[in-house]
């Protein structure tokens, strides 16, 4: 049995085919569902945001739970501009403490286009929670992403590597900020999406002690549910509207925000262009955050467009990270502690077993005891009875304490195997 992790990120592969790897919440159940009914694998939790789509699985045969996993990743990339090449040379694959690893610095943030970016380990969390429901996360996954939510939280307890941007969101923001003069105060702001990322950027228009004149003078919530818009503007002080309403919007802003999880195009030339046809030179800034891409690339050629995609926001999240840059090495000392810890954690779970057993044995010959020659415990006092009864038990835990430790720090070791053999023998344990 092994633990591998096969995926994408932004890093190693290009966007167009992150984009069509990438796992929406509406098909997240049917992926796991699909991954989970292979003979080959045990357990299954699927990370998927628009930075990074990865598989983590327990698997029974290596080289088949892999191929199964490969498999998904060929299928969902089908169509791909990126399709010609080849997908294994994007693809990262680690296993067993190396996967284990890699889990851990993606929960700590190190592994993201934002140094320490808060988002991933709220992302790491619901994966796990999603696989959980579907049933597909057992035991080992469970608690495999459990203590890597406590890595990432102490990473960020302990060291500043969570200091400053630290989001996506804000890096979308600040970097429309900075095109516009340096402030989104008095300006037009359209947010498209109402979902996870269009909820994040709208917070950060309006960060806890913003006044009206620090705000945007306008802040338009589109979304395909206007229920949901109406839901969002209503708590940061926006206005809602539906799809149908966009373009007539776009046309007044002076930044727009697009963050969708659809797999169509939003703005392509043709409606950029019959959108703006009665604007004035007044300069428009669009920031596309979505993956797949909301924007294609063609409306830069759009007079008095600036576009950024995520790459732009990737470069910018970049140059804002060299402060955060000497927190890296208290990170991996972080997670080099965590990833020592939890082998350990691993390794006396593979014993205790044994442990569970003993102990219920020697509990049960205790108790036999006492009830053998119970008439004559009956004639004491109770406090005399109860003296008796706790020194048998603890004359049982002391002789077991030592075995005990010893089977525990030999543990996943052939030592430690031979120990647990030795017990099972000696004892007569089932």
């Amino acid at each position: 049995m092994s633990l591998v992790v096969v995926g994408l990120n932004e890093r190693d592969a290009p966007l167009e085919l992150l984009g069509h790897v990438a796992v929406a919440d509406r098909d997240l159940s049917k992926v796991l569902r699909g991954l989970a009914d292979s003979p080959h694998i045990d357990e299954v939790v699927v990370v998927s945001t628009c930075m990074r789509t990865e598989v983590y699985a327990i698997v029974e045969r290596f080289h088949d739970g892999l191929a199964d996993i490969h498999q998904l990743f060929q299928q969902r990339s089908s169509g791909s501009p990126s399709e010609s090449a080849s997908l294994t040379e994007h693809l990262v694959v680690e296993y067993d403490d190396a996967a284990i690893r890699h889990l851990f610095s993606v929960a700590a943030g190190i592994d993201s286009a934002v140094l320490g970016e808060g988002e991933i380990l709220r992302q790491v969390r619901a994966a796990a929670a999603a696989a959980h429901v579907e049933g597909t996360a057992g035991p080992y996954l469970d608690g495999l992403f459990r203590h890597a939510v406590e890595v990432g939280k102490r990473s960020r307890t302990e060291t500043a590597i969570a200091r400053g941007i630290t989001s996506l969101a804000h890096v979308t923001t600040e970097i429309a900020s900075r095109t516009v003069g340096g402030t989104l105060a008095g300006k037009r702001v359209v947010v498209v999406g109402a979902g996870e990322m269009g909820e994040g950027i709208a917070d950060a228009l309006v960060p806890s002690g913003s006044t009206e004149a620090t705000s945007p003078r306008e802040i338009v919530i589109a979304n395909r549910s206007l229920a949901r818009a109406e839901a969002l503007a209503g708590r940061i002080g926006g206005r809602a509207i539906g799809l149908a309403q966009l373009f007539d919007e776009v046309a007044k802003a002076d930044v727009v925000m697009t963050a969708t999880s659809g797999e169509e195009v939003i703005f392509d030339l043709a409606s950029l262009t019959t959108a703006l046809v009665d604007r004035t030179e007044r300069p428009l800034v669009i920031v596309d955050a979505a993956m797949p891409r909301d924007v294609a690339p063609e409306v830069v050629d759009v007079a008095g467009v600036t576009l950024f995609n995520l790459d732009d926001l990737r470069r910018f999240a970049e140059s804002e990270m060299n402060a955060r840059r000497d927190e890296v090495e208290s990170v991996v000392n972080i997670i080099d502690e965590e990833l020592e810890r939890y082998r350990f954690k691993l390794r006396t779970r593979a014993v205790t077993p044994v442990i569970t057993a003993l102990r219920a044995k020697a509990d049960l010959i205790v108790e036999e005891e006492l009830a053998r020659v119970a008439s004559r415990l009956d004639e004491l006092a109770p406090v005399d009875r109860e003296l008796i009864e706790n020194l048998a038990h603890r004359l049982v835990q002391k002789l077991l304490h030592e075995p005990t430790v010893q089977l525990k720090e030999a543990a996943g070791s052939g030592r430690g195997e031979r120990l647990a053999e030795a017990l099972r023998a000696l004892f007569d344990l089932s």
